[in-house]
């Protein structure tokens, strides 16, 4: 199937903090936060959500085609996306700027601070989509420049095309009117736990309003699992253990390459659910967003230990 990611290409700056980042920090004197952390872990990768969600499509055999822009140090990086399947013939590049980069630190309790440069995503415009209107399974709205991610919303709507609104750690960027319309017009919301509190507070909605307006909300839980939401279902799906954990980031992303497959499956929630924490366990055994390959005799085997029964077949 093909899917259309719209999102960001990114290098990742990964920092690990052996410790708790709420030891730095005086809840009293909040406004003269001052903090150091000492970082004994660094390392630079290939990120991005775009990337990351389009390179774990392609392993799973899908063809993702993505919506997002790269600097002048970008080339390399398309190339090595496109070595896996992705498409990038929609990508923008920005000769003036550099690529998006993140910088994540992450603690001991899996708790994240990130800074993002958006660099050449800041620049970046969205081209005419609408060829590939007939052709698109699902699209999913990721974390980029706020109003990139709402026309793209906006240009789904108006073509037919079904996609999640993915705000990520941008939700606050975005006015209630705004926010709101893009999510009526989605086929689903998608946020962590933390994210669903200032998205709750933006839309000044509960989890019933937004079922009523698009049908779906999915809220990630890290390692309590998932949680799929319609008017007829609550669904609670575990959370699928890993073997090892290494860095939690990209595991979130891989979750949503899992969603987007079981929702345009049409798989039950429960399906879709599994499918997703399988995908993000995988990601949170190794250093890096972007997996060397994506085995689904692994996955199904994974499911089964942890569910009791295997995923539907690709």
């Amino acid at each position: 199937m093909k899917f259309l990611v719209n999102g960001s290409i990114a290098f990742d700056l990964l920092l690990s903090h052996e410790g708790s980042f709420l030891s730095g920090i005086d809840a009293k004197n909040l406004d003269r936060l001052s903090v150091n952390y000492l970082a004994q872990g660094y390392v630079r990768h290939h990120g991005g959500v775009a990337a990351n969600i389009g390179w774990n499509l392609a392993l799973l055999g899908q063809h993702p085609v993505l919506l997002a822009a790269v600097g002048s140090d970008g080339s390399e990086y398309l190339k090595l996306l496109q070595s896996k399947g992705v498409e990038v013939s929609l990508v923008e590049t920005v000769p003036v700027a550099v690529t998006a980069t993140a910088v994540i630190a992450t603690d001991l309790d899996e708790r994240q601070i990130s800074f993002f440069h958006p660099g050449a995503d800041g620049l970046g415009t969205l081209p005419d989509i609408s060829s590939l209107k007939k052709d698109i399974a699902f699209a999913i709205m990721g974390p980029r420049n706020p109003l990139l991610m709402l026309r793209g919303a906006q240009m789904c709507e108006e073509l037919g095309i079904p996609y999640l609104f993915d705000p990520g750690q941008l939700v606050h960027a975005f006015g209630k009117d705004e926010f709101r319309h893009a999510v009526s017009g989605s086929k689903g919301l998608v946020v962590n736990e933390y994210e669903w509190g200032i998205a709750s507070s933006k839309l000044c909605w509960k989890e019933s309003d937004v079922v009523s307006a698009c049908g779906l909300l999915i809220v990630t839980l890290g390692d309590k699992g998932i949680r799929l939401v319609t008017k007829e279902e609550d669904r609670a799906v575990p959370a699928c253990k890993p073997s090892r954990v290494i860095n939690p980031t990209g595991a979130g992303d891989a979750a949503r390459a899992g969603l987007l497959i079981g929702l345009a499956s049409k798989w039950s929630l429960v399906e879709t659910g599994r499918f997703a924490a399988v995908l993000g366990s995988l990601l949170v055994e190794q250093e890096g967003t972007l997996i060397d390959a994506l085995d689904f005799a692994e996955i199904q085997k994974r499911a089964k230990e942890n569910y009791g029964e295997l995923l539907p077949t690709l």
